[in-house]
Parts: structure tokens; sequence; C-alpha cells
């Protein structure tokens, strides 16, 4: 397993970017803009971690940017915490096993969702291609929120 990357969520990017990169110094190493999903995401590295991130090896802060304004009450505007898994299927049954409730299954074979006892969001993601859909995950419903 592998520490990827910590999501928070802003209501105004330019004024986050500002704190984030002007005032404490992050570096913004990639964007993407999804059209369709209406969302903006930033990733950003500390100074000392700038190579090491363009490289992948480093763990980063993901801003994400809802285009349509909302309020995030509830923790909502702290996302998640993601990781990177070598097999996204079995990780998921070794946590079912134990009592974990699997919020967003991982039906494409390449992410899912879990939370913490404290209702903290925990995104697994599939090491290199997602893997072919495969039952019991490829029909399970979501559980809950994530």
């Amino acid at each position: 397993m592998k520490y990827l990357h910590t999501m928070v969520r802003a209501r105004d990017l330019d004024e986050t970017l500002d704190f984030y990169c002007d005032k404490l110094g992050l570096v913004e190493i990639r964007r993407y803009d999804s059209e369709a999903g209406r969302f903006t995401l930033v990733f950003l590295a500390a100074p000392d971690d700038v190579e090491r991130a363009r490289e992948g090896s480093s763990p980063l802060l993901e801003i994400t940017w809802n285009w349509d304004p909302g309020d995030y009450d509830g923790g909502r505007n702290f996302g998640h915490l993601a990781y990177r898994v070598e097999d996204i299927y079995a990780t998921c049954q070794r946590l079912m096993d134990k009592g974990v409730t699997i919020n967003r299954p991982p039906r494409d074979g390449h992410m899912a969702f879990v939370r913490s006892p404290d209702g903290i969001s925990i995104e697994l993601l599939q090491a290199g291609d997602a893997l072919p859909p495969r039952e019991p995950w490829a029909s399970m419903d979501n559980t809950g929120s994530w």
C-alpha cells in the first residue's frame, strides 16, 4: 500500500490556491478539469517534494473545486485520504472480512471507498490498470456515504 494524497474541497479555487501556493508555498504539480463532472482537481506538493512528486513518489495535497457552489457541512470540506493498493479486490475482501463496510465497492476494478470509525473517507485505488470487473463487486450497491 502506498499513501497517495489528501483531498480537501475549496469554496473558491483562487482564494484556496492563494493560501496554499502564494502564502504557504506549495507548488502546483498538475491540474485536471472535468467538464462532464463539473469539477477541477489541483495537485500540490511541498517545495522540497516537487521533484519526487513529479516522478509520482511523493504524496500530494489534492484541492477539489466543484464548479457548482455549495456549502460543505459535516466535515465535507475534508474529502479523503487515498492509498494505492496492489489488488483492489483482495484489499476490499480483507477489509470486509474484518467487519469494514465497503461504502463504494470497486465495481470498475479501479476505485473503492471505506470510512474510518471517525467517519474519514479512505479512497483505495488499484495500482496500474483497472482490474477486469468481478463479482460480487460488479453488482454491489453503494452503502452509506463516502
